[in-house]
Parts: structure tokens; C-alpha cells; sequence
């Protein structure tokens, strides 16, 4: 953003020294006109001041005309800078909005691992017939799952859906089995994604046909 900004000042400094040096320019160029002018209507009868006068009002045309065609490229160059200045505020600014985002995408991580461990304490528990601690233990889970919600973290559904590299890990084939063949058939572990990125990937056992 710094560098953005001193380019700016860069070609603005230069913008005001063309134009100073462009209205000097304009000064002199007037100033040999009126000379000109002037030893016209007193009638001097001498060739080389008037070679001298052409070739100075020459030279200042062309120094004008160079001055002008300096001013056209920093003014170019100025748009440009504008336009880099304007890229990185907007770089930075997505930087900063995902910065708040996925700051705690670490924590999330290690937090869908408590949640595994939660939600196996409850099948286990259903299975035993423990009931008290069955519905402790949904409770929690429940709890901890609308503190995902909350954030922004959500457990992926794969089952019967369709296969995705980027939020699906393959660790087994199975037989399809009435499913659709290439289907996600199970899941092995739940994956998740916080604010739309996976964070983690699903474990899926993928259907296949086979063949007798």
C-alpha cells in the first residue's frame, strides 16, 4: 500500500514540474513574439536579429511540443498508479476479511476432533443401553454442534452423493449394491468446512460394480 502511495506522489511531483516548466515555456515563447513584434514596427533592417528571433520562437515551439507529449505519458503513468494503488487496497481488504474468517480455522480442526469423540460416546452408549449418560451425551453434542453452526463450521452429508476430490478422501471401495456406482456408500469420518472451505475431508468408501 506504501509503495502504491509514493508512486502516486512520484508522478504528481513530476505533473507539477512539467507544468511549470511548460508555463515558463509559454512565457518566453510570448516574449519573443512581442520582441518580434516590436522590431517589426520600428523597422530595423537587420536579417540576422530576425534569424535569431525565428530560430528562438522555432526552438520554443518544439521544447512546447515536447513538454506537452512529457505531460501526455505522466499523465499515463499517473492513471496507472492510480489504478495499482486502487488493486492493493482491494487485495489487502480481501486479506483482512479472510483473516477474520479462517483465523480460527486451526482451532476448528482440533475442535471436530473433540466432536468425533462425543458423537462415538453417544453410539456407544445408545448400543449399551446406558440412557443417562446417552442423553448427557447428546446433549453436549448437540450443544457443540450449534456452536459450529454459530461460527460458521458445518459437518459435510456426502452419503449417496457424489464423489468430490476437493471435500472427499477415497479410503475404501465397496460393492454398489443397488447404489449408483461412483457414489459415496459410507463414511468413515465426518468432514467439515468452515465458512464454505473444507477444513477437513470426509472419509468415503465409494460404490462400485462388480463383476461375477
Amino acid at each position: 500500500m506504501n509503495m502504491a502511495g509514493c508512486r502516486l506522489r512520484a508522478v504528481a511531483e513530476q505533473l507539477g514540474a512539467l507544468w511549470t516548466r511548460s508555463r515558463c515555456s509559454v512565457s518566453a515563447y510570448s516574449t519573443a513574439a512581442q520582441q518580434r513584434s516590436a522590431g517589426d514596427q520600428t523597422t530595423v533592417d537587420d536579417s540576422t536579429m530576425d534569424d535569431r528571433q525565428s530560430y528562438a520562437v522555432r526552438a520554443l515551439e518544439e521544447k512546447a511540443l515536447k513538454l506537452e507529449e512529457e505531460v501526455r505519458d505522466l499523465s499515463e503513468r499517473y492513471r496507472r498508479a492510480l489504478a495499482d494503488s486502487e488493486n492493493v487496497r482491494k487485495r489487502t481488504q480481501k486479506f483482512v476479511e479472510d483473516a477474520k474468517l479462517f483465523g480460527i480455522q486451526s482451532f476448528c480442526r482440533d475442535l471436530v476432533e473433540v466432536a468425533d469423540i462425543i458423537e462415538q460416546a453417544v453410539e456407544k452408549a445408545t448400543k449399551e443401553g446406558i440412557r443417562d449418560m446417552s442423553a448427557v451425551l447428546s446433549q453436549l453434542d448437540g450443544k457443540l454442534h450449534g456452536v459450529f453452526i454459530k461460527h460458521g463450521l458445518q459437518k459435510m452429508s456426502p452419503l449417496e452423493g457424489e464423489y468430490d476430490p476437493y471435500d472427499h478422501e477415497i479410503v475404501c471401495h465397496v460393492p454398489a449394491e443397488g447404489r449408483k456406482p461412483g457414489s459415496i456408500a459410507n463414511i468413515s469420518l465426518d468432514g467439515y468446512k468452515l465458512h464454505g472451505r473444507t477444513i477437513r475431508h470426509a472419509h468415503v468408501a465409494i460404490a462400485v460394480e462388480t463383476h461375477e
